[in-house]
This record gives C-alpha cells, structure tokens and sequence, in this order.
C-alpha cells in the first residue's frame, strides 16, 4: 500500500498565496458593492426627500396666483373704507360702509387663515428691499435715511414668499452721504436672484 504524497513546502505556500488573494479580492467586491448599495439608498432617499418638498410646496402655494388675483379686490375695499366721510348721519350710508368694513375684515381673515400675510411697514421702519419696493425718495427730517415715510400699497407674502411687495415713499439721504450699497450701487436693489421690487421708480 503506497503512501499519500505530502505536497512539498513550496507547494503549500503558493497555494496559501493563492487562497488569500482570492479572499482579499472577494472582501474589496463586497466592499465596493457594500459602498454602492448605501450610495443608491441614499440616492433613493434624496429622491423621496425631494419629491416630499415639492409635493408640499405645490400644495402650499398652489393658491399665489388665486391670492394674487384676489389682491386687487383687498385694494380696493381698504381705498374705500380710507375714503369714508368723516360726518355721514344717513343710515343707509353707514350701514352700507359698516359692510364694506366686515367684508375687508373678513377678507383679511381669509388671508391670514391661509397663510398670506399683509406686509404693511411702519413710518421708520428701515427700508427693505426683499419686501418693499421703493416708488420715490423724499426728504423727512422725523425719518432716517433710508427709512419707510408712507406706504402707498401694501404688500402680500404667502408663508414667507413674497407674492407682491410693499410700494412705499423712502426717506432720501443726505447731499453728499455715502451710499450704503457702495460702488455705485442702488441701495434700494435687492440682489440678483431676490423676489424683492427693491427699485425707485421715478415716474411716481
């Protein structure tokens, strides 16, 4: 009975190499595979993220245009009611402007139920071009430069998106005074890219 050949040492060390780089090579493919898997789930989540935000932004500003439409109806029940007679003892007269008054009150309500909020800055606020567009500057010694004289028509954000901007009167700077922008530049201009009217429109 013949015995079992014992491979010889130099046998069993390439075959050791043999066998270690076939595990090395399969641990690297299950780790690029690993890397693409978690790179694909990350992608799908991104996806589902995004997909998830423009669902709720269609949903949230699906009424802008509807809103906006409805901004000159706004306008024109506050000049209304702004140019009541003080002394009006007709009945009939009073009734008909206590309706007009529940009617932009309850206007506004809808507004507000739905998110679109009035942007109506105060005498002094500071100028802001993201929410206000500037239709004249004038001077005003109880106003700093810069600063909201009169608001001319109030304007309308729809959570947080500007949908019309505020048309006010500015208080101008000073002869001489150094502009805020520098360079030049309209310091009543919001940025490229921004929603704001920012702009003097000096037709007014």
């Amino acid at each position: 009975m013949s015995e079992e050949q014992t491979p010889a040492p130099e046998d069993q060390a390439q075959t050791a190499e043999v066998d270690q780089n076939d595990v090395d090579a399969l641990r690297a493919e299950v780790a690029a595979l690993k890397e693409q898997v978690l790179r694909f789930a990350a992608d799908a989540e991104n996806t589902k993220r995004r997909a998830e935000r423009e669902a709720n932004d269609a949903r949230a500003y699906a009424i802008t245009k509807f809103a906006r439409d409805l901004l000159g109806v706004a306008d024109n029940l506050s000049r209304a009611i702004a140019h009541v007679p003080p002394d009006h003892g007709d009945a009939t007269v009073k009734n008909f402007i206590v309706g007009v008054e529940m009617t932009e009150k309850e206007l506004q309500g809808a507004f507000d139920r739905n998110g679109l909020k009035k942007v109506d800055p105060a005498k002094g606020e500071k100028f802001d071009p993201h929410k206000h567009q500037a239709m004249m500057e004038q001077p005003a010694g109880e106003v700093e430069a810069g600063g909201v004289i009169q608001v001319l028509q109030p304007g309308y954000e729809l959570l947080g998106r500007l949908v019309r901007p505020a048309m006010v009167v500015v208080a101008a700077k000073a002869a001489g005074a150094p502009s805020e922008g520098g360079g030049g530049q309209n310091p009543y201009a919001a940025n490229d890219g921004d929603a704001g009217g920012g702009s003097v429109d000096t037709r007014a």
